[in-house]
């Protein structure tokens, strides 16, 4: 299996994690205000059935990016872990072909992050505005990672589906990787048929797949039901095929260990999908 989602990360590189804690989208994090190194991770999925991993970008500050990928880079170098890197470059800036040039001299960058993500409460909030996905900047500097055969991590909530198809569009030659299944945070009936009507929109593009991940986020536990939920409609709208999975550890771990995370995934996904959601799928789109 892969573990197409988890962060490594020295305390001193993230700006959130120094100081006083402040509040966050998935709550408490005092438990992991430290350093968060491969040894740890690695005696984390001990057991699990995890062979290889990718490590998606963590947030340090943003004229770090590329020191953050050469980290990660030398990491891999000396232990064999990750596999795979999703480095951040700034999809706003008036040209990323620079920043995508210097990521490039890292074999392990497989793909971008910049989180687009908006939201009216402001906790839940990384980017300056809802509108970014369909800014012209935006998705001419995204379609320039076709020229690396690199993916696009893509981060947003329910409300900006729309725009976000319209960037998947825009980009064809880009593969869209949907953070933690679409971040359904409005569990009403209301919230979930935006969520479900977006992420049918996305599923219409065929250069999108999801990444079903982060469950715990809005729920702060692990809740095997909610798990086998999301990842059931999920599955239902993208197909096994264009589903991966991703633990988001150490962000998982203020609530869960590896193994009840693991185990309640597995049980979400029958057993006939399970090579492509946990394997295949990561795979092909990281090209691991």
């Amino acid at each position: 299996m892969i573990d197409a989602h988890h962060h490594i990360w020295r305390q001193s590189d993230l700006p959130w994690l120094l100081g006083p804690e402040k509040p966050r989208i998935f709550g408490a994090y005092g438990e992991i205000k430290r350093d968060y190194l491969i040894e740890e991770y690695r005696a984390d999925i001990a057991r699990s059935g995890i062979k290889g991993s990718v490590y998606v970008q963590a947030n340090w500050a943003p004229n770090w990016a590329a020191d953050e990928a050469a980290w990660v880079q030398a990491t891999a170098d000396a232990t064999g872990w990750p596999q795979a890197i999703v480095a951040f470059a700034d999809v706003t800036e008036p040209d990323i072909r620079p920043a995508l040039k210097k990521l490039s001299q890292h074999p392990l960058v497989r793909g971008v992050r910049h989180q687009l993500h908006w939201h009216e409460n402001p906790l839940y909030r990384f980017a300056p505005d809802p509108d970014l996905p369909t800014e012209p900047t935006v998705q001419r500097n995204i379609a320039a990672l076709a020229e690396y055969g690199w993916s696009f991590d893509l981060q947003v909530f329910a409300p900006q589906m729309t725009g976000a198809a319209k960037l998947a569009k825009a980009c064809p030659e880009v593969t869209f990787i949907l953070q933690h299944a679409g971040m359904l945070e409005d569990l009403s009936k209301t919230g979930r048929k935006a969520w479900r009507d977006g992420m049918r929109r996305l599923a219409d593009r065929p250069n999108v797949v999801t990444k079903i991940s982060g469950l715990g986020t809005f729920l702060r536990r692990n809740d095997p039901a909610h798990i086998a939920d999301v990842t059931g409609e999920t599955l239902e709208i993208f197909g096994a095929e264009r589903c991966l999975f991703g633990s988001n550890f150490p962000i998982e771990k203020i609530w869960t260990p590896f193994k009840p995370l693991i185990d309640a995934s597995l049980a979400a996904v029958p057993r006939e999908m399970r090579a492509a959601v946990f394997t295949d799928t990561a795979a092909r789109v990281y090209r691991l």
